[in-house]
């Protein structure tokens, strides 16, 4: 990887979009290398998919939960981590160290589904209690971690010359 390749990601973060000829209109990297770029990326395995993003609000599931799960298992944590995978609305879960095993995110359309969850986590055997937090307001909701670093500091931290 490269400083253009920095730079198109950067870009792909910024503008939410993997279209060549707004990329070239941001990088000013030829569309046509842009092409071969990102086809590059994702055959390393840098870019996953061609997903379009979600406004989930819009869509009908704003309401955001973080839950705090505390489970006593004595197989790996990966069993109990599918078992929370398996039930609706989780969306992200991080297996964490602590006094807290596994952080969840859920998205929900409202406060009974929000409900159903909680049931769905207590009727799970390895989960002893949990901790749960409505999020009142998303001040950044994003899986573009790139947002969040200037193209500058991408390129410092990944030891990438200009």
């Amino acid at each position: 990887m490269d400083e253009r390749d920095v730079r198109l990601l950067k870009a792909i973060a910024d503008l939410g979009t993997g279209s060549p000829e707004k990329l070239h209109e941001a990088t000013d990297i030829p569309v046509s290398t842009i092409h071969y770029r990102l086809n590059n990326l994702k055959d390393d395995g840098v870019i996953e998919n061609d997903l379009y993003d979600i406004d989930l609000e819009a869509f009908g599931l704003g309401v955001t939960v973080v839950v705090e799960v505390l489970a006593d298992y004595s197989g790996s944590y990966e069993e109990v981590g599918n078992k929370l995978l398996e039930i609706e609305g989780v969306t992200q879960l991080y297996f964490t160290m602590g006094e807290t095993d596994f952080i969840v995110v859920a998205h929900l359309a409202d406060s009974d589904r929000v409900e159903r969850l909680i049931s769905d986590f207590e009727a799970t055997p390895e989960v002893e209690r949990t901790n749960s937090t409505f999020v009142i307001s998303s001040m950044r909701d994003s899986h573009r971690a790139l947002q969040s670093y200037t193209l500058e500091t991408l390129l410092d931290e990944l030891g990438i010359e200009d």
